[in-house]
């Protein structure tokens, strides 16, 4: 069943939709666009193995696909930053209203101000925190130079990590449900990890 999916994957079709994906997740986070990132490096992996005899050779199609995730989220950042960055006075009341928005907002503009963005490196793999942070710094008014450049980094980072799950997770345990099953566990476990290293970051 995975071969059949891996061909379909090979299809112009699979980036747009994780793109499209990725770009809307920074507002609904609830969008299983990580999971969906890992299941097409999956079926690609399935695909290129097919036609191979097992060899993987779609090494351009892993590539797009980990461009067509990075650009999908950089943009969903830049989006989400403009936003708030225009949200005025009621952006502002409802960040304030929300001591976890109010942290994370100062967090970000320290590291920011420091000249370090490891902050939204972090952020991006843990749950919500790249909303959090798309919007914060937006609604901080912090230069779009100095929170773009590491938006990039982190949606870079986490587009190659999702897809390498999926690729040389069904490599080294076959195409199956199994290797995409504990891909997405390794992706969560990756986003429990980063949650707790967010929230135990000190401000300063």
């Amino acid at each position: 069943m995975f071969e059949s999916v891996g061909s379909l994957a090979a299809g112009p079709w699979i980036y747009a939709v994780v793109a499209l994906s990725v770009l809307f997740d920074v507002f609904l986070p609830v969008l299983p666009s990580g999971v969906l990132v890992i299941t097409a490096g999956t079926a690609a992996a399935a695909g290129s193995g097919a036609a191979a005899g097992g060899v993987p050779h779609e090494v351009p199609d892993i590539l797009a696909l980990i461009v067509s995730a990075a650009t999908a989220s950089v943009l969903g950042d830049l989006v989400a930053y403009r936003l708030a960055w225009r949200g005025g006075a009621r952006l502002d009341r409802a960040i304030a209203r929300s001591r976890r928005l109010t942290t994370a907002q100062e967090r970000l503009g320290d590291a920011l101000a420091r000249g370090g963005g490891a902050l939204v490196v972090l952020a991006r793999f843990a749950p919500a925190g790249r909303s959090v942070v798309s919007f914060c710094a937006g609604a901080a008014h912090r230069r779009a130079r100095d929170f773009l450049p590491w938006s990039a980094l982190a949606g870079l980072s986490w587009a190659a990590y999702s897809v390498a799950l999926g690729y040389y997770g069904a490599q080294w345990l076959g195409a199956t449900w199994l290797a995409t099953g504990v891909s997405v566990a390794a992706l969560f476990g990756a986003g429990a990890a980063a949650g707790f290293l967010v929230r135990r970051r000190p401000a300063a």
